[in-house]
Order: structure tokens, then sequence, then C-alpha cells
């Protein structure tokens, strides 16, 4: 009999979740190399000990949106963007973390460091510290950094078989189980970043959208409620 109500709260809370998730993108539409998100749903079937099934709504996990953002030209030294598949590679306590933001800059030891203020890695995991006095400090396709002629080193750029499996962190970092493998062509472009890929448009009509359905959602609710309620009036008068 009540069926109905644990079907709709049910849809009630992966609509919750989904408005975070919807919620969360338009937070990020203005952050470096953010790939927005989308929810899973599956449906769910429970038999009761006597009755028909019952469909409910599960939502089981999240979907990222790994198609590049556009370029966003800059003309700083150190702001990067990565074209295609691939990730750099800075150094944490907890060991390396994977990034598509790269605004980076220059710390008090001239080290060059993400957003978050930590080293960013060459090929052979050692940071890359730029000389004191460097005049002209180059970047080239492939990541190699240059200063003033001389090579500094390569950037750690890699790529993972399954980019659905990585886990954001916060400060557009990653992390992933998986065994990274060098980036096969890196693209690296200097003095641009990547930008978000959210759609402000798209995520506002998906905000829009959740909204009514949990609205429509409450009113079934509300109405079952009252139809389960005046049911029961109607026996106890009739006992």
């Amino acid at each position: 009999m009540e069926n109905p109500i644990y079907v709709a709260l049910s849809r009630q809370e992966a609509l919750s979740r989904q408005l975070d998730v919807v919620a969360n993108n338009i937070a990020n539409m203005n952050t470096t190399g953010y790939k927005q998100q989308r929810m899973l749903f599956q449906e769910y079937l429970e038999k009761p000990a006597r009755g028909e099934r019952v469909s409910f709504v599960q939502d089981y996990g999240l979907m990222r949106d790994t198609r590049a953002g556009a370029l966003q030209v800059t003309n700083n030294t150190l702001d990067l963007a990565l074209k295609g598949d691939g990730y750099f590679t800075v150094e944490t306590l907890s060991g390396p973390r994977y990034t598509r933001a790269g605004n980076f800059q220059l710390n008090d030891r001239r080290e060059i460091v993400d957003q978050n203020g930590l080293p960013v890695l060459d090929t052979n995991d050692n940071r890359i510290t730029v000389p004191d006095g460097t005049t002209d400090l180059k970047i080239q396709g492939d990541g190699t950094v240059m200063a003033d002629r001389a090579q500094l080193g390569k950037l750690k750029i890699v790529s993972f078989d399954d980019q659905q499996q990585m886990q954001t962190l916060g400060g557009g970092l990653m992390t992933t189980t998986q065994t990274p493998r060098p980036s096969a062509n890196p693209q690296v472009t200097q003095g641009a970043v990547e930008a978000s890929n959210v759609q402000a448009i798209v995520e506002s009509t998906a905000m829009i959208d959740v909204l009514r359905q949990y609205q429509m959602t409450q009113k079934l609710v509300e109405e079952e409620h009252d139809r389960i309620r005046n049911a029961i009036s109607h026996l106890a008068k009739a006992q």
C-alpha cells in the first residue's frame, strides 16, 4: 500500500544528489581544467515476500565528461594548456597527483608549482627550478622546459586507461590507483589555460529541470499520503 511513496522518495533522494552535482558544475564554471560531471542512474528491483516486484530509482555513480575545455589565451609565461588526453604530474606528501589545471607559477625557491603550491614534476620525478636571472623561459609543445636556451627538464605528462576511475580531490587535483603511462603525443600550449568544459546554459536548464521533477515528485508523495489517510479514515468509519 505504501510502495508508491517509497518509490517516490527514492526518486527524490536521487534528484537531491543530482541537484548537488549540477550545482557543483555551476560553481566550477570558471575553474581552470574542470570537467563537468553527470549522475548515472539505474533501476533497482525489489521483490517483496508477497506481490509484484517494485521498481526503485538508484543513482550508482558519477560520469566525468572528459572532453577538453576551450583554450583561454592569457599570455602568461607559466600558463600551460594540454590538448587531448593527458595530465600534468605534481608532487604531494601522499604521492603524485594529476591535474589539467596548468595555471602554474614560481614559488620562493623558483620551483614551478601549481595553484596549490605543489611542485610540478619532470619525467624523472624531479622538481623543475628556474635559475634566477632567466630572461627567456619557454615550454615547448612536447613539454620541454627551456631557460635561456638551456634545457631544465621535460614536464611529466601522463595518461590513464580509464579516466572514469580517477577521483577528484579538490584544488584541480585527481588521483587513481591505475598505473600512469607517458602520454604518446603530448601537446602543450604556452601562454594559455584550458577552461572548464561546463556549459552555463546547459547546467542552468538542468537545474531547473531537476527542481521541477523534485516538486512533481513531492506533489505525488503528498497526494498518495492523502489517499492513504482517507482510505484509513473510511475503513475506520465502516467498522
